[in-house]
């Protein structure tokens, strides 16, 4: 059996959940709460719940650490953002903003599950590269799978024949694309409708709930463009590969003797 979080509308985390998630210490997150710099975790029993705002906030504050600000930049920007205005509003951009773009659970399995599913077929190189990758997480407590989903068509496939290595290549290659594309839709949203207020300042606190309400309409609809080009993409390779291969066939026969003429002989 996996072990993966219930299906819920909102996922809520412990503090250790939620530093895993953000890629962070607990440590850290107790110090950006006694700074202000995350609002306090919502209390069951003597058990601090933590919610999908408080990830997206330490998401942002890592942004701009890696960027080199510090802490005090950070809580100049959250203080300057937060000042004297409604909290509410704010936290629903800020989530619009930094939640996840999929509703995949995350599902966590042990290793020899993980072997079971792809046939016993992983070697220590080939886990090393899903790790690298991002699509798994090893640790005590098993290995994380972050898209289940994706996990089972690799293993199908790898069922049929198709390597693993050469998967991981095009995986590799694929992100690649992907970020390129998410790059150029995510400029255009910065340049077209959060520069209209400024490219150094954020958009006024009163505009939060209608630039929230766009950007989660904006979601599914990127997410749907990119699906159709797939699509399409699939189809045209597709027509293209088993045409070939047709044409290939349609030769073999066509140079059969004519008593062999059967296709596939």
């Amino acid at each position: 059996m996996t072990k993966s979080r219930p299906k819920k509308t909102r996922f809520e985390f412990t503090i250790d959940e939620l530093a895993r998630e953000a890629g962070t210490t607990v440590r850290n997150v107790r110090a950006y709460q006694e700074r202000g710099l995350l609002p306090p975790p919502r209390k069951q029993g003597r058990t601090g719940l933590y919610s999908e705002e408080h990830l997206g906030r330490l998401r942002i504050i890592a942004s701009l650490l890696e960027r080199g600000y510090s802490l005090a930049n950070v809580a100049e920007l959250i203080d300057a953002w937060e000042g004297g205005h409604d909290i509410s509003k704010l936290i629903g951009l800020e989530a619009a903003v930094t939640s996840p773009w999929t509703n995949e659970a995350p599902v966590t399995l042990s290793l020899e599950q993980l072997q079971a599913l792809f046939g016993g077929a992983l070697d220590p190189g080939i886990i090393a590269r899903a790790v690298k990758l991002g699509g798994i997480r090893i640790d005590a407590d098993g290995v994380h799978v972050s898209n289940m989903k994706l996990l089972t068509i690799a293993a199908m496939l790898i069922k049929e024949g198709v390597p693993f290595d050469e998967l991981l290549t095009l995986e590799e290659h694929l992100r690649g694309h992907i970020e390129q594309i998410a790059e150029e839709l995510v400029r255009l949203v910065s340049v077209h409708i959060f520069d209209r207020y400024g490219k150094d300042t954020l958009p006024p606190p009163s505009e939060a709930p209608r630039l929230a309400e766009l950007i989660q309409k904006l979601r599914p609809l990127a997410m749907d463009a990119v699906n159709i080009e797939v699509a399409g993409a699939m189809k045209k390779a597709s027509d293209k590969h088993l045409g070939d291969r047709l044409a290939q066939a349609l030769e073999h026969i066509r140079a059969a003797p004519q008593s062999n003429r059967r296709l596939g002989s």
